[in-house]
């Protein structure tokens, strides 16, 4: 006998001893699947279906929120300056001071500014007699009333410098505007102030603010006067009211800005911190789902394994509503609906199953 043909032979043994012990394998397995029978549909029944857990689950109401990523900010920071020159002799706050409307922050030299006052006083009342006397004359008829207008004039004119140098005086002493906080200093006492030079920044923190930015899609759920509640990134919570929606959109992002008031009078909510802020917007049906049974199809839509009336599987896509005590809300189910929760990997859309429906304490409470 040739080599070849001894080779041959075998490999043919080989082959005939891996088939048949494929076919061993396969029903040993039938077998013990038949024999032990399990609710993970890992084994298939008498009946050829397979064995799937289900639980009926009953939607609930919850409340569906748009959810904004902003930012804190100061409802106003003003550069408080000098309107006047001259030499700065006091400046009583500091750095981080809380001051009230009218407190004086810095205040400049008078210099000649109080006898420019009085001069302009007694101009005044020199104008007064002389306007006066020129209604007399008139009244006799030995004065034009061209000459009384002239005289009227020249009052007028000496109120007005009075008026002046009176706020030559007053823009000596450089006074808060609005309640707020001292956030950073430029004159110290010694230095020469110009106008328009500035002596404080004030920052106006109560209110705060919480700017961010809401798509074209949820704009519209949104309204002046809604409650709003968030969260810093250091753990901080906030409350405030939606008080203000944009109406027009930013050109490259295409969202449009809104404004949240949060009360903060006691100053402990810093500008620039990052929040979370969440607004209620309507009430949806929902359902409490583990967050393990949610799979893909094949298009890549998220969704969860259910049963008809018929015991066949479909596949139901959903929403994720928000995160939830024990698993996740999901949208776009029917208010009942037979949830498959074990077994599920197992099965396919279009599948006719064999059905244990147990009750929530995992309980078995039927057959179909």
């Amino acid at each position: 006998m040739s080599r070849n043909v001894i080779s041959a032979a075998v490999i043919a043994g080989l082959v005939g001893l891996w088939m048949a012990a494929g076919t061993f394998t396969v029903e040993e397995t039938a077998t013990a699947q038949a024999s032990n029978p399990t609710l993970a549909g890992s084994t298939v029944p008498a009946g050829g279906l397979s064995r799937v857990r289900v639980n009926v689950i009953a939607a609930e109401f919850r409340a569906r929120n748009v959810i904004l990523r902003g930012k804190t900010e100061a409802k106003r920071m003003v550069d408080v300056k000098a309107e006047v020159a001259g030499g700065v002799v006091a400046r009583p706050v500091e750095r981080g001071m809380k001051v009230a409307a009218g407190d004086l922050l810095c205040e400049l030299a008078l210099d000649d500014r109080g006898v420019a006052v009085q001069e302009a006083q007694a101009a005044l009342e020199t104008a007064r007699i002389e306007l006066q006397g020129s209604r007399k004359l008139r009244d006799d008829g030995l004065l034009s009333e061209v000459a009384t207008a002239d005289a009227q004039a020249r009052k007028e004119s000496a109120l007005a410098h009075l008026h002046r140098q009176k706020l030559n005086l007053a823009r000596t002493r450089i006074t808060a505007p609005f309640d707020g906080l001292v956030e950073d200093l430029h004159l110290n006492v010694g230095d020469y102030a110009v106008p328009g030079e500035t002596c404080v920044r004030l920052i106006e923190l109560d209110p705060m603010l919480v700017r961010a930015d809401v798509t074209e899609s949820e704009v519209e759920n949104l309204a002046v006067g809604q409650d709003v509640t968030g969260i810093s990134l250091a753990g901080r919570r906030i409350a405030g009211q939606l008080s203000f929606v944009g109406t027009q959109s930013d050109s490259v992002t295409r969202t449009y800005p809104v404004e949240v008031t949060v009360d903060n009078r006691d100053y402990s909510i810093r500008s620039g911190l990052t929040v979370t802020m969440s607004i209620g917007v309507e009430k949806v049906p929902a359902h409490l789902v583990a967050s393990s049974l949610l799979s893909l199809d094949d298009t890549g839509a998220l969704g969860l394994r259910t049963i008809d009336d018929s015991n066949r599987v479909v596949f139901s896509p959903v929403d994720i509503l928000e995160d939830g005590f024990g698993g996740v809300w999901v949208t776009g189910l029917p208010d009942k609906v037979n949830l498959i929760t074990v077994g599920q990997e197992y099965v396919a859309p279009g599948d006719i199953v064999d059905p244990v429906f147990v009750s929530k304490s995992g309980d078995q409470v039927a057959l179909r």
